[in-house]
């Protein structure tokens, strides 16, 4: 079985854009490349979970969104930091789904495509939608500072999984495992 690293897009790997879907609008956030890196070498495959519903409230289409992330992955594979997947929510609060952040849906078809224990597994995001994706899934997971504003109330209830980005991340991991720089 394979373990993966379950990743939010928005706020976590690049500049949060109110409903990004252009191009020339993406900027990583800085040391994210480097930090997918590690994480490849350590061993985890990389996957996207994000909720786009944008494509719901018609303000952009899913060619749109998969145009974008090949973009991102063009650029990510240079550095070694490829992501293995990407799997997107089109639908909006309203219609109910299960493939809506913080429901499995995602997850469960990532598991099933790639063979991922998600036990061995983490989420990581910046959003509680993001850490409570991770607790249904029955993985570990990271609140990252990189993006939305989180309380303080937030930050004390999931006091030891705050990072201030994916790369302190990535750093605790490794050293948890034994395989930081």
């Amino acid at each position: 079985m394979n373990k993966a690293v379950f990743l939010d897009r928005d706020g976590t790997i690049n500049v949060e854009v109110d409903y990004l879907h252009e191009i020339e609008r993406l900027a990583f956030i800085n040391g994210v490349p480097k930090a997918l890196a590690q994480l490849k070498q350590m061993g985890y495959k990389l996957i996207v979970i994000s909720n786009q519903s944008g494509i719901g409230r018609g303000y952009y289409t899913a060619h749109d969104t998969e145009k974008l992330h090949a973009y991102m992955n063009t650029i990510l594979e240079k550095q070694a930091a490829g992501i293995d997947a990407f799997y997107y929510c089109p639908h909006v609060e309203q219609d109910h789904c299960m493939c809506r952040k913080p429901k499995t849906g995602l997850i469960e078809q990532a598991v099933r495509d790639f063979d991922i224990c998600l036990q061995q597994s983490y989420m990581v995001g910046d959003k509680e939608s993001d850490v409570l994706t991770a607790i249904n899934a029955g993985c570990g997971y990271g609140l990252l500072l990189s993006g939305h504003e989180i309380s303080r109330e937030l930050q004390e209830k999931y006091k030891g999984h705050l990072y201030k980005g994916l790369g302190d991340f990535a750093q605790a991991i490794g050293e948890k495992y034994g395989v930081a720089e």
